[in-house]
């Protein structure tokens, strides 16, 4: 067979890597100093003004969100598999230290208060989002301290927030569009000046140090996460499983019903006028006006109410009906950060489930099943193979695996959702071609604003920051334009789960006649060729839950109409 496979990494990216891993083979802390040069000259596709004196405040603030708000106090990032890492390194006790969130990435990070910022990782995959990440927010920040040391010493920067005259004059000044450093306000509120005045004191001079690189350390930490499941739900064992990978909110929204039942109190926070948008929403769903998903609506709302301090309680009221109905949320503990779910089947009750969920479907079988769903908080690449061999390893019977994810597409839309059926890793080099049980039909009903792509090359790539103009060149010109991280990862675990041999390299790789059944659907959240415009944000808007909910309820239809199917026979 003729294959025509995408040469995805330059000769910039691969000298970054080498450069990279060959320092932090040593045992002391390395400057992320050192690696300003060669990450420069990737010309890093999220990074592209990175020679440029001028700020290149895309690269800033998609850094920024990707990582703790310490970090402006942090002197030292040290990476770990477990706490034992940890510790056998001189870093006892970490996780009494201050908690440490970023607001755009999972992952269990804990700072000291005195310059060391301790991180869990799951995967090299996780180095190679870390460390970019320090590298552009240094870079950046550091452009933006001496552009503000020439801010006049009598004028407080306190005046900005009050006269547009020197609002324009500080973005003159740090030679930013004004609406580009709105963008930068409206991510720091109220810390907007605090943070201005800061980088204005100080240069950022931050180091990391790798504890451990070994295989079998994220084996380990792999093995931890699974016990840790085990203590707590012991029957995954001895059940057999659906694997899910997706988030944590879609599948128990989507079965229980719970928001659906809070309308009366959702609405009444919608009126309080917070958020005129979606008020205005709201009313043209009631009336008709817009064909947007009531349900759909209901979850975005339910969230937002319950990160305020009157939606608290009705966190505790979701988690307490999630779990009389048969849905297990399992935190992580003491390693990497991934919530896991472990939903019965047999416990839910389908009068409550999404109507979408209920409508050609007789669930009347499901009161008997013995299976359960297993649904993890995706994971970052590489990780996604350990977890799922994981799975694989230690359940009896492994009925069906679901993989949904974010992508960046390089010819559709936030919002779009894509369904490949060729994957091509840039992990194993390998191109998976596969059956996807997923097709255009089973989406297109539940998405109201985007369109559904079916037949889509993908291509799974190290890291969002080791690409660059040329590398997208290739993928678009061989038809490539869906843009991942955890497929490949996955699809060779989905062969070593069904072939008796390790996945190989470099090869093309028939998954077909596959034990159970598999399907893979992403929904767009970037367009990497608008030049990382829309990278800053955080997370998606309401109109990118649409296709998150889209494909949600495309999984959970295979997984029951499957499941009542099994249980008829």
């Amino acid at each position: 067979m003729e294959r025509t496979v995408p040469s995805a990494t330059s000769e910039e990216i691969r000298l970054y890597r080498a450069t990279l891993y060959s320092l932090l083979r040593s045992s002391s802390e390395i400057r992320i100093r050192t690696l300003e040069e060669v990450h420069a000259g990737m010309n890093s596709l999220l990074h592209p003004d990175a020679r440029k004196p001028s700020p290149d405040l895309s690269a800033f603030i998609y850094s920024l969100l990707r990582l703790p708000e310490c970090i402006p106090q942090v002197h030292t990032v040290v990476l770990g598999q477990t706490e034992d890492v940890f510790r056998r390194q001189g870093y006892a006790n970490i996780e009494t230290w201050q908690p440490a969130p970023a607001r755009a990435r999972r992952r269990r990070c804990f700072f000291d208060g005195q310059g060391t910022l301790a991180c869990y990782i799951a995967s090299r995959s996780d180095i190679e989002d870390i460390v970019p990440s320090l590298t552009a927010l240094q870079i950046e920040w550091n452009k933006l301290h001496l552009l503000l040391s020439a801010w006049p010493r009598d004028i407080p920067l306190q005046q900005v927030l009050t006269d547009p005259e020197r609002f324009s004059q500080l973005a003159n000044l740090l030679r930013l569009p004004p609406d580009d450093l709105e963008r930068l306000q409206s991510i720091w509120g109220d810390k907007f000046v605090s943070m201005m005045e800061l980088i204005h004191r100080q240069k950022l001079n931050l180091s990391v140090r790798l504890l451990a690189g070994s295989l079998s350390s994220y084996q380990r930490a792999t093995h931890a996460w699974w016990a840790n499941l085990g203590t707590h739900a012991p029957e995954i064992q001895e059940r057999p499983v659906y694997f899910v990978s997706s988030n944590t909110h879609s599948l128990p929204n989507l079965l229980t019903g719970f928001a659906l039942q809070q309308e009366e109190v959702l609405s009444r926070y919608i009126h309080q006028g917070e958020n005129p948008d979606l008020l205005n929403e709201w009313k043209d769903i009631q009336t008709s006006q817009v064909p947007s998903s009531r349900e759909n609506f209901l979850y975005y709302v339910l969230k937002k109410f319950q990160q305020t301090p009157e939606g608290r309680a009705l966190l505790e009221a979701q988690l307490a009906h999630e779990a009389a109905h048969g849905i297990l949320r399992i935190p992580s503990n003491h390693f990497f950060e991934l919530e896991t779910q472990v939903i019965h089947l047999s416990r839910l009750d389908p009068a409550q489930f999404d109507p979408r969920l209920r409508e050609g479907l007789d669930l009347s079988p499901l009161s008997s099943s013995d299976a359960l769903i297993i649904n993890i908080d995706y994971p970052l690449g590489l990780a996604a193979y350990n977890l799922l061999s994981k799975v694989g390893e230690q359940t009896c019977a492994l009925l069906g695996v679901y993989i949904m994810g974010k992508s960046a597409s390089l010819n559709g839309v936030r919002g779009d959702v894509l369904i490949p059926n060729v994957v091509q890793d840039e992990h194993s080099h390998n191109t998976y071609l596969f059956q996807n049980c997923f097709r255009a039909q089973d989406v297109f009903p539940y998405l109201t604003y985007g369109t559904v792509l079916d037949n889509q090359k993908a291509i799974c790539v190290l890291g969002t920051f080791l690409q660059n103009i040329r590398i997208m060149d290739v993928f678009f010109r061989e038809g490539y334009a869906d843009i991942e991280m955890e497929a490949g990862p996955y699809l060779s675990a989905v062969y070593e789960l069904s072939r008796p041999k390790r996945h190989p390299v470099d090869e093309i790789v028939h998954l077909y006649d596959l034990p159970f059944d598999l399907g893979i659907l992403h929904y767009v959240s970037d367009t990497p060729l608008s030049k990382g415009k829309n990278l800053g944000a955080g997370t998606l808007s309401y109109y990118g839950m649409d296709s998150t909910y889209a494909t949600a309820v495309a999984i959970l239809r295979r997984i029951l109409s499957i499941e009542s199917r099994r249980l008829s026979q």
